[in-house]
């Protein structure tokens, strides 16, 4: 029973400002102003004197309504066209054109639910009276109604008396920044309200009197606010906000559904400024409305709200918390929204991403109102149905469903995204659980990796005191310290592994995971300072070997990449980072070098090898990216000739890959600009090592389409087919670092978003979930990413080398890493089981804070590492290899020890050593029996 619906207004929309014997309004005066030096031609369409011409096209309007498929559409009634001067004789073929509207709104079983007063207040009035600042305005007002009553009110059953009475009162008769433009200050805006208030009261005494036991239908008013939030939580700003709302929505609200008076915040405040009702006026003003209706959006947010009405306090457009406070305001009254949503700007054509993500926004905040806050909310209603004149931000912004050219002669309606949207929520009637995103139980196959990460481990190479050979005497008597022996030297020891206390702890903590991978970086920069072998770092190579060491002792796979970049000189060796970096050839053989020098000092200790880590294509050039492809090939290469029969481990690239999804579903421009980014961010460096050997074609033809000559294509290099040959299949897995989702569209909304080079907007789907640094936590990003590596790659076994969040250290309870974790985990389980991936592990990012602050499972506080529910949390996931169900089958997987090169000496000779073994212990067996009989012989000799 939920009604959807959607709106439009009079003056916005209608048009047609001088047929069918329309009089002028005060809006059509205020748009007329000379606004032009004299003679100049007007830049676009005056004010609403055509707008979307809906006068003229009636059935147009309406079969947009039945596209929809909405219950409800909100129109208002125009004063000046019912009543050209304000007051009778009413105008017949404005009666007849409403007439006509409702009656095809019946056939199509659409609601009407109509203003009687959307701002458009005949000029006649104004004219003779003053407008609202007269008190005669609330009779004619009342005469008005009357008449809309008897003509209409038998196919009506919701009624507005007057649409945002703050915006009438204030900005047309206090600041005069609305028609009509009268400039009174305060006094007189307070005064225009007191007398809209009136007017309201008398309109609904009427239908209450006379119409309702016939007509059978409900009167309110459509009240506008804002939403605000303290700029400190602390009373003094908590009742600021309070008095901001009052100054706002409980100026009108207050009277009418609490006591008939203004709030108290108003009346100590504003003193004689502030009309006052008498003891009659309350009681007939108390009371006059059916059902609060409430417009919320663009009208007045961060638009029309006076700033001084805020008192310094923070504005904000959280419809959820307005409901509330609505319903605990004014005694939980049944509530109908007559208008809500935001805006795009006036060149969006189509793809209104931004207008549906807002729409999106408010219609669940609306649904968390009435499921978790127990609001009764009955109707919502967007605005709306189609582009119109925006009042004073005139055609520069959008806010309809449907396109509407303004220049064009017959005004068709294009159909926008939006639409498609507003659509499929009418016919779900709001956010049904979708399958697709419901967690699934399964567990993931024997061997799979669990791992974590830790960007670079940290390093302390400080010797224990036991390699100290001085000799020291403690001087009890004077100093009580430590004396050094000068001349005298103990015995030297050889250096161990477990001289390291910090590689102690760092395996430690790791054990407490139970996770079987760990992965981090080598630094390129301190191993080898130079950029080649004429100076080693052998005591950090030597804590290398023994970290990777002390790991397979306690069964963990050591995960090593030998280059990641960072910020400073990209971790590069200075002397290859100051002369061009990756841009240059030699920094190529450099990295071979190096490898080669890895490969040989710790590849009896690591199996498991990336290349480079995360290259950031944000930050390569393509002649830089071109090079880096060469190096990671000529290193696989190297390892697979040199080192792999030796050493049997695998070794590939770890791309960073978040996922990339069309801002509009509904739109082709959209999914066309998603593609182009993923091939660009993806694919760049994944389409020459996992496709063909060569950059993806996507990339080629956008380069040569925007700059139109094949000579821009130069700055994509070109590979030889030697080179392609290298590059093309240099991998052994596809390992990825995915943290969250984008969102893309192709129509321009916003400059400091939108890259102009790919001709990408980027959108920002404010209902997801975001982390403090606004990382947005999609998890089904991850599933479609894998489902794409797949369908693009193919059968490849796949790691997901790095997944994680950042958070708010003051949060104790780590509520949204521990959401984070597990739900990336379970998309990952579906990508798996359901889609086919073969997905071999999943590596949490990031050990510590230590490390990488807010990212880690271990806080680092005080010198002291501290578990954070999450790290519970992955345990468990490890543990259960999954998310095992009631109906999950039992997996068997054998015992798994992790491969030492110590071990693997004496695995190979199991046989020999097994002889060998017999043979000791019979010699051992034969001299005891030697030894016992002669012992024997003795005793019976003697």
């Amino acid at each position: 029973g939920f009604l959807w619906g959607a709106g439009s207004a009079a003056y916005q929309t209608e048009g047609g400002w001088r047929q069918g014997g329309k009089g002028a309004s005060v809006w059509d005066t205020f748009a007329h102003r000379p606004a032009t030096p004299p003679g100049a031609a007007p830049p676009g369409p005056v004010g609403g004197d055509v707008a979307s011409d809906s006068y003229n096209n009636l059935f147009r309007d309406v079969e947009g309504l039945r596209r929809l498929g909405v219950s409800h559409y909100r129109f208002s009634l125009s004063w000046a066209r019912l009543l050209p001067n304000g007051t009778a004789p009413p105008n017949p073929a404005g009666l007849a054109h409403y007439g006509r509207l409702l009656a095809r709104l019946r056939e199509l079983g659409v609601e009407p639910v109509v203003p009687l007063y959307h701002w458009d207040l005949p000029q006649a009035l104004q004219d003779a009276f003053g407008g609202w600042a007269s008190p005669v305005l609330p009779r004619l007002f009342r005469d008005y109604a009357e008449l809309c009553f008897r003509h209409f009110g038998g196919q009506v059953r919701y009624w507005l008396t007057v649409d945002n009475p703050y915006v009438v009162a204030w900005h047309g008769y206090g600041t005069g920044r609305l028609p009509p433009g009268v400039r009174g200050g305060p006094r007189l805006g307070y005064l225009a309200a007191h007398h809209l208030l009136q007017a309201h009261a008398k309109v609904w005494h009427l239908y209450n009197d006379h119409f309702r036991a016939a007509q059978r239908g409900k009167v309110s008013i459509a009240l506008s606010s804002h939403w605000i939030k303290p700029q400190h939580m602390t009373e003094k700003n908590i009742k600021e906000c309070q008095k901001s709302l009052d100054f706002v929505l409980g100026w009108f609200a207050k009277p009418i559904f609490i006591d008939g008076d203004y709030p108290e915040s108003m009346r100590s405040n504003l003193s004689s400024l502030l009309p006052e009702f008498s003891e009659a006026e309350k009681k007939y003003i108390k009371g006059t409305a059916d059902f609060f209706a409430l417009s919320f959006g663009a009208t007045l947010s961060f638009q029309l709200l006076d700033s001084h009405m805020k008192f310094q306090q923070l504005e904000s457009i959280s419809l959820r918390q307005l409901l509330y406070w609505i319903n605990c305001e004014y005694n939980n009254p049944q509530i109908f929204i007559v208008e809500n949503s935001w805006f795009v700007s006036g060149t969006t054509k189509k793809d209104d991403a931004k207008y549906i993500y807002y729409l999106k926004k408010f219609i669940m905040e609306t649904l968390k109102a009435i499921r978790y806050d127990g609001v009764n909310v009955f109707g919502y209603t967007v605005w709306s149905l189609l582009d119109g004149f925006e009042w004073h931000r005139g055609y520069s912004i959008r806010r309809g469903l449907f396109y509407v050219d303004f220049q064009s002669h017959d005004k068709k309606l294009m159909p926008k995204s939006s639409v498609l949207f507003y659509q499929k929520l009418i016919e779900k009637n709001g956010f049904p659980p979708l399958p697709e995103n419901q967690p699934i139980e399964g567990i993931f196959p024997c061997g799979f990796a669990w791992g974590i990460v830790d960007n670079y481990i940290q390093v302390d190479t400080t010797p224990a005191q036991f390699l100290d050979s001085s000799v020291y005497v403690w001087d009890v008597h004077q100093t009580k310290k430590l004396i050094k022996v000068d001349g005298v030297y103990a015995s030297k020891r050889q250096r161990h592994c477990v001289d390291f206390a910090a590689i102690r702890l760092q395996i430690s903590l790791l054990q407490e995971m139970r996770v079987t991978h760990f992965h981090f970086s080598l630094k390129w920069s301190l191993i080898l300072p130079l950029g080649n072998l004429s100076l080693i770092n052998h005591t950090l190579v030597h804590y290398y070997q023994c970290f990777a060491s002390e790991l397979l002792r306690v069964n963990i796979t050591p995960v090593v990449a030998l280059w990641q970049p960072m910020i400073e000189h990209q971790e590069l060796p200075v002397s290859l980072a100051k002369y061009g970096a990756w841009e240059n050839t030699e920094t190529v053989q450099a990295f071979v070098e190096y490898a080669r020098f890895c490969f040989a000092s710790l590849g009896d200790h690591v199996k498991f090898w990336i290349t480079m880590n995360e290259p950031s294509v944000k930050n390569l050039t393509y002649t830089a990216g071109h090079n880096l492809l060469k190096a990671h090939a000529k290193v696989w290469h190297l390892y697979d000739k040199e080192f792999r029969r030796s050493q049997k481990g695998k070794i590939s690239i770890a791309l960073q890959a978040d996922w990339v999804e069309p801002a509009c579903p509904f739109s082709r421009n959209d999914q066309e600009v998603a593609d182009r980014i993923l091939e660009f961010d993806i694919g760049w460096l994944a389409e020459p090592i996992f496709g063909n050997g060569d950059y993806p074609e996507v990339m080629r033809a956008w380069l040569h389409r925007i700059n139109g000559v094949d000579l821009y294509n130069f700055h994509l290099p070109y590979f030889s087919e030697d080179e392609k040959k290298l590059i093309q299949g240099s991998f052994d897995f596809f390992a990825l670092s995915h943290y969250t989702t984008t969102l893309v569209g192709s129509e321009k909304e916003d400059a400091v978003k939108y890259d102009h080079y790919l001709e990408v907007q980027m959108i920002n789907d404010i209902t997801w979930l975001h982390s403090p640094s606004r990382a947005a936590v999609v998890p089904w990003g991850l599933r479609k990413l894998l489902s794409w590596v797949k369908s693009k790659y193919g059968d490849v076994p796949v790691y997901v080398m790095a997944n994680g969040i950042d958070d708010d250290q003051n949060m104790v309870h780590d509520k949204l890493r521990v959401y984070y974790i597990q739900n990336y985990i379970n998309e990952a389980l579906k990508a798996y089981t359901l889609d086919g991936v073969n997905l071999q592990g999943y590596f949490v990012y990031s050990f510590n804070d230590k490390t990488a602050p807010k990212y880690g499972l271990y806080s680092y506080v005080a010198n002291q590492y501290e578990p954070k529910p999450s790290l519970k949390h992955y345990r468990e996931i490890i543990g259960n290899n999954g998310f095992p169900g009631p109906e999950t089958p039992e997996l068997l997987c054998p015992e798994e020890v992790a491969s030492c090169p110590e071990c693997h000496f004496f695995r190979r000779r199991k046989s020999v050593l097994a002889f060998i073994s017999f043979i000791f212990v019979a010699f051992i067996v034969t001299v005891f029996f030697i030894a016992y009989y002669s012992k024997r012989v003795q005793r019976r000799y003697k």
